[in-house]
């Protein structure tokens, strides 16, 4: 037992003492082949996802918020020069269209008579006006919602003297740009949904306007100036009568814009362009890639039609080049801190 204290447990700490500074001048000044690298450096690869054009199938709605108003007032116009004779309606009673609302005294000045007496003197006479009655009439059914003509009062053609309220409703909303392009032909109905309303119903007089550069009030026709953006494009449907509806309540406006079944389709962010043409970025047999342009037919806002320009099963990148990659909910964050997502993102970056 004393030889081993004296001689055997100090010979072992001694070699286990040695063993670990070797190991540590080794760690310190002989690094391995995979240590010596330089820190510095990277050794990640950045990998484009890649995605197989693949047949589908696209239905193109477009959907966007709405608001019910009721239809504006027509005006009331006087169709003569001269003054009122009599009122036959007042505000607040309800009207047919043709009904008459009031008429209009026109005096109509005659030609003087020429005359010559038994001396040869001609003698000039000025007749009496020609009178004349100029009715004016409801130009549609609903609520005379004011009258401001008065007996006596002159008036001239085209002159405002009241408005009828019409009993109708119309649901209209603003159609951005982006949308329109999806639109490739002029739609003739939508789909209406009310919030919290009744169900969803057909409207068969869907229009789609923008304003001439210099209309009045920068609204189309018929724009009543509310639920809409002025000076953009507006969409508005008529609400059938059987509707009930109130002014003010929400809506969503659904047009649809066709279907196209057992087409290519690609997801937009892998195109540069959103209408009739574009390009992709094809993967070549040896891993590279190469722009290619594509004809592009219907979208839905997350998937395009390639109609020519690609095969079935060909490699494309995921992603336009430079684009920014949506995350996992598929948004993107844009450098002034907007974010935009699904179909409301750019086509094609």
């Amino acid at each position: 037992m004393n030889v081993a204290r004296t001689w055997i447990f100090p010979i072992i700490r001694i070699v286990l003492v040695a063993a670990i500074a070797t190991a540590l001048v080794k760690l310190a000044f002989f690094p391995s082949g995979a240590e010596a690298s330089d820190p510095n450096v990277p050794t990640g690869q950045i990998v484009e996802p890649q995605i197989p054009v693949a047949l589908g199938t696209i239905t193109n709605d477009v959907t966007l918020p709405g608001t019910v108003q009721a239809d504006p007032a027509v005006p009331v116009r006087a169709t003569g020069v001269g003054t009122v004779d009599e009122v036959f309606a007042q505000a607040g009673q309800t009207v047919a269209e043709g009904d008459t609302l009031y008429d209009i005294k026109v005096e109509t000045i005659r030609e003087p008579v020429e005359t010559t007496d038994a001396t040869g003197m001609v003698i000039v006479t000025q007749p009496r006006p020609t009178i004349t009655y100029a009715k004016v009439f409801a130009p549609i059914a609903g609520v005379l919602s004011s009258l401001t003509v008065l007996p006596g009062q002159s008036v001239a053609v085209g002159d405002t003297g009241g408005q009828i309220a019409p009993p109708s409703f119309s649901v209209s909303g603003s159609l951005s740009p982006d949308q329109q392009y999806r639109l490739l032909n002029q739609p003739t109905e939508a789909s209406i949904t009310i919030t919290n309303g009744p169900a969803p119903f057909t409207c068969t007089n869907l229009s789609i306007t923008t304003p001439l550069a210099g209309a009045d009030s920068g609204r189309a026709p018929g724009d009543s100036g509310t639920g809409s953006a002025g000076g953009g494009t507006t969409v508005r449907c008529g609400i059938p009568s059987d509707v009930t509806v109130f002014s003010g309540l929400a809506a969503q406006i659904t047009i649809a814009g066709g279907k196209a079944e057992n087409v290519l389709v690609v997801p937009t962010t892998a195109v540069k362009g959103s209408a009739k043409t574009g390009i992709v970025w094809a993967v070549l047999p040896d891993g590279t890639t190469e722009e290619r342009p594509v004809t592009l037919g219907m979208t839905d806002g997350t998937s395009i039609e390639i109609s020519s320009g690609l095969a079935d099963g060909d490699l494309i990148n995921q992603f336009v080049p430079g684009a920014v990659t949506p995350d996992e909910n598929g948004c993107v964050t844009n450098a002034d801190g907007s974010v935009e997502c699904g179909g409301d993102m750019g086509m094609g970056r």
